[in-house]
C-alpha cells in the first residue's frame, strides 16, 4: 500500500502519498501502461475523474489497425506508407515505423489478455476496411481494422481493466489531478490532486508521472468527445512550462449524427455504407475515384462540406448529407454495427436498416499535444535540440509523438494507445531499475499553484459562471477554427480567445461546499480548456498553408500547382509548431523524415 504522510513545509499541511509511478487517466493508454508497470512489481497509482471503464476510450467503435493480413494481403510497410500519407507528411517517420511494426504484437497481446475480437470462419481475428488504409501503397483498400463489432474501444477498456485488477493496480476513482510538481532542476516529482468526494487536496509523490488524460475536444461546441475531455493533461503541462505541439490540427470525423454530434464509426463505411447527397448521388466517387467513401477523414469531411455549401445538402435547410446502409441488410447491420443501429434509433429517430441517417462533420480528435518520443518521455525543443523532461511521460491523445501529423487515419488511435502505453511502461521499468530507490525531495512550493487556484475560487464573491465562459470558448472555436478556415476568421479568433482568457480569471464559485462540488470541478476544468483553446487558435493562425485537417481558403491551390500542390507549402511549413503558454508565442522544430530501418517516404501530392 502507499505510504501517507504530512509535512509542515506545505500550506495547510497537505497529506502526501508516495508511489513509484503516478498515472493520470485510466483510458486505454493509461491502463496499458499501468498494466505493464504493475506486472513488473512497481507501486502504481492511477488517478481518474471517472470509473476506469467510463473513460472515453470506451466510445471508440471501429477497430485497431494492424497488418495481420487475415482478410487480405497486407504488411507493415503498407501501413507505414498509409500513415505517412494520411498525416500529410507531418508525421515523424521514425515513430510511425515503430508503431506500425509493433501493431501486430500489441493486438495479439490484447487477444491473449481476453479481448473478444470478432472472428473469421477459420478462427482468426476479423478485419474490416477503413479510410486511407490500402494495399500495395495506395492501389486498393485493405482490411486492416481488427474489430469487436462496433464496440472495439468498449471491449478493449474492459479487457485492460480486468487485467489491471488482476495485477493489483491501485485506482483512485473520482480524483482530479490539478498540477505537475517540478523541482529546482525542472524534474517532475509528483502531482497535486483533488479528491472529489471530500474536496481535499493531496500531494502524490512519484519517481515518474505519466499523463494519459485524453483529448480536449470539449473546446468545440459540436464534438463527439465526452464531457470529461477537457484537456487536463495539456493544461497541466502548459502551466508547468512545457510547450504544446501541433495544436492547430483537429480532426473532424465525417459522420457525426446531424444535430447530435454522436459518432457513427468509420466502420460503417468499412462495411460498405455510402455517403449520398440530396440527389441520391454517391458523391465521393467524384472526389476520390479509387478509395471513394474510404478516403482519409480530413478529405471526406471537406468533400461533405463542399457538397453542402454548393447546395446539394439534404433536409429542409440543406445542411447535412446522409449515410446509407440500407443495402447492407438487417442481419449484417445487427451483427457488425449493433451500436450504430441503436444510435440511429436514439439520436436520429431512424431505422438504419430501412432509411439513411443524416450526418455532418464533427470535431473528433486532436492530432497535437504534449511532445514526446517513442518511449513516451516528454521533450522540450529549442533550435531543433530535444531536451528530456526527467520524470514525465505522456501517452495517448494528450501526447504528440507525431504518428498522426496533420491528420490521423482511423484505427490508429486505439493502436497508438496500445503501442505507446506499453512502450512508456517498458521505459519506466528500465529507468527505475537503474535509478536510485528513493524519491527526490519535493520543493517547498510544491502545492502553491494548486492552492492558489482553489483559494481564488473560494474567495470569489462575484464574477462569471464557469459554464458561461466555457460556452463562449466553444462558440469561438467552432466559429473560427472549423473544417474550412480563413486567415481573417482565425486572426479574429485569436483576439476573441485572448479576451476570454482574461475572463477565466474572474470565474466565481457560488457554492463553496467541498463534498462532491461539481461546480468546483467544472471551474478547474475551464483552466485546462483555456490552455488548449489558446494553443489551437494561436497555432492555427500562424500556419500559412493547407495541410491535412488544417484547410485555409486563402492558401488553397489547384492540384496542378507544382510548387504548392493543394496549398501545402513544404518549403516553409514542413515543421511542427510549439506553443508556449507563458508567452502565448510559437517556436518550431523540424519534422523527422528519417525512419528507423527503412527508406524514408518523400512528400508528394495526396490523391485517393
Amino acid at each position: 500500500m502507499a505510504s501517507i504522510a504530512t509535512s509542515a513545509s506545505y500550506s495547510g499541511s497537505l497529506p502526501r502519498r508516495k508511489f513509484d509511478v503516478v498515472i493520470v487517466g485510466a483510458g486505454g493508454s493509461g491502463m496499458r501502461a499501468s498494466l505493464q508497470l504493475a506486472r513488473a512489481g512497481l507501486n502504481v497509482a492511477v488517478l481518474t475523474k471517472v470509473f476506469p471503464t467510463r473513460s472515453h476510450t470506451v466510445a471508440a467503435q471501429g477497430g485497431v489497425g494492424a497488418s495481420l493480413g487475415n482478410m487480405s494481403e497486407d504488411n507493415w510497410h503498407y501501413h507505414f506508407y498509409d500513415t505517412i500519407k494520411g498525416s500529410d507528411w507531418l508525421g515523424d517517420q521514425d515513430a510511425i515505423e515503430f508503431m506500425c511494426r509493433e501493431a501486430p504484437k500489441v493486438v495479439y497481446e490484447l487477444e491473449h489478455f481476453g479481448m473478444p475480437f470478432d472472428r473469421n470462419a477459420d478462427g482468426t481475428i476479423y478485419q474490416r476496411p477503413f479510410g486511407g488504409h490500402t494495399a500495395n501503397y495506395g492501389e486498393k483498400p485493405v482490411q486492416r481494422a481488427c474489430a469487436a463489432a462496433d464496440r472495439t474501444g468498449h471491449a478493449m477498456l474492459h479487457t485492460l481493466y480486468q487485467q489491471n485488477v488482476k495485477s493489483r493496480t491501485q485506482f483512485f476513482v473520482e480524483w482530479m489531478a490539478l498540477d505537475l510538481i517540478r523541482d529546482a532542476e525542472g524534474d517532475v516529482v509528483g502531482v497535486t490532486a483533488l479528491e472529489m468526494e471530500t474536496g481535499e487536496l493531496f500531494i502524490f509523490e512519484a519517481k515518474s508521472v505519466l499523463l494519459a488524460t485524453g483529448g480536449a475536444g470539449r473546446i468545440f461546441a459540436a464534438s463527439t468527445n465526452a464531457f470529461i475531455n477537457t484537456g487536463d493533461g495539456l493544461g497541466m503541462a502548459a502551466r508547468a512550462g512545457i510547450p504544446l505541439q501541433d495544436m492547430e490540427f483537429w480532426q473532424f470525423h465525417p459522420t457525426g449524427v446531424a444535430g447530435a454530434g454522436v459518432l457513427l464509426t468509420e466502420g460503417c463505411r468499412g462495411e460498405g455504407a455510402i455517403l449520398r447527397n440530396v440527389n441520391g448521388e454517391r458523391f465521393m466517387e467524384r472526389y476520390a475515384p479509387t478509395l471513394k467513401d474510404l478516403a482519409p477523414r480530413d478529405f471526406v469531411s471537406r468533400c461533405m462540406d463542399q457538397e453542402i455549401k454548393e447546395g446539394r445538402g439534404c433536409g429542409p435547410n440543406k445542411d447535412y448529407v446522409v449515410l446509407d446502409m440500407t443495402h447492407l441488410g438487417g442481419d449484417t447491420i445487427l451483427k457488425r454495427l449493433p451500436s450504430v443501429f441503436e444510435i440511429g434509433h436514439n439520436f436520429a429517430n431512424v431505422d438504419i436498416t430501412k432509411e439513411p441517417i443524416p450526418v455532418v462533420p464533427t470535431i473528433h480528435y486532436q492530432m497535437g499535444g504534449i511532445p514526446t518520443g517513442i518511449t513516451g518521455q516528454v521533450v522540450t525543443t529549442q533550435n531543433d535540440v530535444n531536451t528530456i523532461v526527467n520524470g514525465l511521460y505522456a501517452v495517448g491523445e494528450c501526447s504528440c509523438v507525431s504518428v498522426h501529423g496533420a491528420n490521423r487515419l482511423g484505427t490508429n488511435s486505439l493502436l497508438d494507445l496500445l503501442v505507446f502505453g506499453k512502450s512508456a511502461g517498458n521505459h519506466i521499468i528500465e529507468s527505475h531499475q537503474k535509478a536510485p530507490k528513493s524519491h527526490k525531495d519535493l520543493p517547498k512550493d510544491a502545492a502553491d499553484r494548486s492552492l492558489a487556484r482553489l483559494a481564488r475560487l473560494d474567495a470569489s464573491t462575484s464574477g462569471e459562471y464557469a459554464q458561461d465562459v466555457a460556452g463562449d470558448i466553444r462558440s469561438a472555436m467552432q466559429q473560427h477554427a472549423g473544417v474550412f478556415r480563413t486567415q481573417k476568421t482565425m486572426d479574429e479568433g485569436v483576439v476573441k480567445i485572448n479576451a476570454i482568457r482574461e475572463r477565466v480569471k474572474n470565474i466565481t464559485l457560488k457554492d463553496k461546499s467541498k463534498v462532491f462540488n461539481t461546480a468546483r470541478i467544472e471551474a478547474l476544468e475551464v483552466d485546462n480548456l483555456m490552455e488548449a483553446a489558446q494553443a489551437t487558435m494561436t497555432s492555427a493562425a500562424a500556419r500559412k498553408e493547407c495541410r491535412g485537417a488544417h484547410t485555409v481558403k486563402d492558401y488553397e491551390r489547384g492540384a496542378d500547382d507544382k510548387e504548392f500542390p493543394l496549398g501545402r507549402n513544404d518549403k516553409e511549413w514542413m515543421k511542427h509548431t510549439l506553443w508556449d503558454s507563458a508567452t502565448n508565442s510559437l517556436s518550431y522544430k523540424s519534422v523527422n523524415l528519417k525512419p528507423l530501418t527503412v527508406e524514408s517516404v518523400p512528400p508528394k501530392v495526396r490523391t485517393f
